[in-house]
């Protein structure tokens, strides 16, 4: 898709990438969000919808978007609906390489070679067209200012955002609270947003071994899934997934 029709996946990573060092932030949530946005992209497309917490494919053709259409394929392959929480927290090897490398081709950062401590080779990547970068952040701080419910398309990039902790990064400090806690509340403007950027979250909790359950048994305490979590976790998930990558990249 051309630089008129961003994906959900390339605009999270646009918001992640800081303009000063070329890098990622929160790299190792980043690569769950991505998964996760690729889910949102392909409900947006018509090809998957939500069937409880669980992915169902509707329309398997492809949409001319490969790496799009290559976690469609894997859906497809799967046979019956897939709960959200186990497909975000699978492997994604190099993913976000992937459309890092993919926003190179587009023109929209260009790559840096350097070195780490002088010995490892890194790559850092520098936004081209910062006009790009200004105007996604400008519909998220539109949604988070005025109150007016956001497109869905921005509710579930909002959603994303919270989930893998960029609102620090997009809106630190104290000063910054109140945009912080008004990102979180644009998860409820969009169900598949929600659905998926809750099971980002589980998956950084380390809930993605239980089933969300409605109750929990008598004497017990209700799964950690059961119940919204107000923060993302901002360490690192249970199982981290390295970047798999040719080259290093610095974070």
């Amino acid at each position: 898709m051309g630089r008129s029709r961003r994906t959900i996946p390339e605009e999270l990573l646009l918001l992640a990438l800081d303009p000063t060092t070329g890098t990622t932030a929160q790299p190792q949530s980043l690569d769950l969000g991505l998964a996760g946005a690729q889910l949102v992209e392909l409900a947006l497309a018509g090809r998957i919808a939500p069937d409880g917490d669980r992915i169902a494919v509707v329309a398997p053709r492809p949409t001319g978007d490969p790496t799009l259409d290559s976690a469609l394929e894997l859906l497809r392959r799967r046979g019956a609906p897939v709960r959200a929480v186990h497909w975000i927290g699978g492997p994604r090897l190099g993913l976000r390489q992937t459309y890092l490398s993919h926003l190179e081709r587009c023109g929209m950062v260009h790559a840096v070679a350097g070195q780490m401590c002088g010995v490892l080779p890194t790559t850092r990547y520098q936004a081209t067209d910062t006009e790009i970068s200004r105007e996604i952040r400008s519909r998220l701080d539109s949604a988070i200012r005025t109150g007016v419910p956001p497109d869905p398309r921005t509710a579930a990039l909002a959603a994303l955002a919270h989930a893998v902790g960029l609102g620090k990064h997009l809106y630190p400090g104290n000063e910054g609270r109140s945009s912080r806690s008004r990102l979180r509340d644009l998860i409820r403007h969009d169900p598949m947003g929600g659905l998926v950027a809750h099971a980002v979250m589980d998956v950084q909790n380390g809930a993605a071994a239980q089933p969300r359950r409605s109750q929990a048994p008598a004497g017990r305490q209700a799964a950690p899934g059961s119940r919204p979590a107000p923060e993302p976790a901002h360490g690192v998930p249970m199982q981290p997934r390295r970047g798999g990558m040719a080259r290093a990249v610095a974070h």
